[in-house]
Order: structure tokens, then C-alpha cells, then sequence
């Protein structure tokens, strides 16, 4: 289901838009032409292929997750081998 709201609309009711963007995307006017499209995050990732950057995943509110790299032992400087 395709939805369809002016920029005032939308700013009117952010909340019912993403309530309509779980149903498909929600087009968004400025002077009656189409200027952005709301999607779940789960449509967008689908659409753009399942990508997603490592600066949008730490963009995520909720985004939640490990990050321990491992230890360089003797530095980052390693000699050359020019064998």
C-alpha cells in the first residue's frame, strides 16, 4: 500500500507516517511533487541490496553490539621482507 501526504501532513503526523510506512512506502510532496519516500529500515535495506555502511549501523538508536578487536602484538610497524 502506497501512501501519500504533503510536507505539512507529514509534519502535522511524523508518528502516522511511520505507522504508514510499515504498509509501504509514504510519499512526501513539497508543492504537490513527490520530494522524499519513508521506508522501514527492513525495506530500504532490502531495496539497496542488504548493505549497510559501519557509520549507519552506530547511527542506529538501539543499535547494540560487541566490538573488541584484537591486540597487535610489537606495535603496527612490522620490519619489510624483501624476500
Amino acid at each position: 500500500m502506497v501512501t501519500t501526504l504533503t510536507s505539512r501532513e507529514f509534519n502535522q503526523d511524523t508518528s502516522g507516517a511511520k505507522k504508514a510506512a510499515s504498509q509501504g512506502p509514504v510519499f512526501i510532496t513539497d508543492r504537490g511533487r513527490p520530494a522524499h519516500v519513508l521506508l522501514t529500515i527492513e525495506e530500504y535495506l532490502r531495496l539497496s541490496g542488504g548493505q549497510m555502511s559501519l557509520a549507519q549501523a552506530l547511527a542506529e538508536a538501539n543499535a547494540d553490539f560487541d566490538f573488541d578487536p584484537p591486540r597487535m602484538d610489537g606495535g603496527i610497524f612490522k620490519p619489510v621482507d624483501l624476500d
